[in-house]
């Protein structure tokens, strides 16, 4: 399974990394325990099967509209199999439109769409970053007092989507896509 996501710029990498931090601090479920080298904040687009060349030329094309504003809002907990906190992002219209041409073109590119995650379709996507996932009531209270002011403030926390890469699950590998290849 490949994934296509967007990666903050270096001050926001830094923020977030700082909540992963802060929630491990707190003996809380952190991104910070995945300690695999491919492991960074990241915002997923869409996922496929594969990436063809095909595939891989169109995504390049598309994601030279980076870089783009990144605006981080507040909490976000989704429940299920394994709960997860997130730092809700949200979306302008740019973002928007990435995110429904990169779909398109997964779905599009003959041999690519097949492991397409209906969660991240344009009609369902809900943009976060991940800040940790656990199983079962593993986070305090709903208002998230044991997170660094910036996760829970009332104001929005601005930087950019700078770069972008596809992570191959199999092969527990990345690859830089488009303008300022990580």
């Amino acid at each position: 399974m490949h994934s296509i996501e967007l990666l903050p710029d270096e001050t926001t990498d830094r923020a977030v990394r700082g909540v992963w931090r802060s929630l491990a601090d707190e003996g809380l479920p952190s991104q910070s325990a995945h300690r695999h080298p491919t492991n960074r904040p990241h915002l997923t687009l869409a996922t496929a099967d594969t990436l063809p060349a095909e595939a891989r030329t169109a995504l390049a094309g598309a994601l030279t509209a980076l870089p783009l504003p990144l605006h981080l809002t507040g909490l976000l907990r989704f429940s299920g199999r394994v709960n997860v906190l997130a730092w809700a992002v949200r979306p302008d219209a740019a973002l928007l439109e990435l995110h429904e041409t990169v779909w398109r073109i997964l779905r599009d590119t003959p041999g690519s769409d097949d492991g397409s995650n209906p969660l991240l379709s344009p009609a369902r996507w809900i943009p976060h970053i991940t800040l940790g996932r656990g199983r079962g009531a593993v986070w305090p209270g709903p208002d998230g007092r044991w997170l660094p002011w910036e996760a829970t403030g009332p104001g929005v926390l601005p930087g950019r989507w700078a770069e972008a890469r596809s992570y191959d699950s199999v092969s527990r590998t990345t690859a830089g896509i488009g303008p300022g290849r990580p």
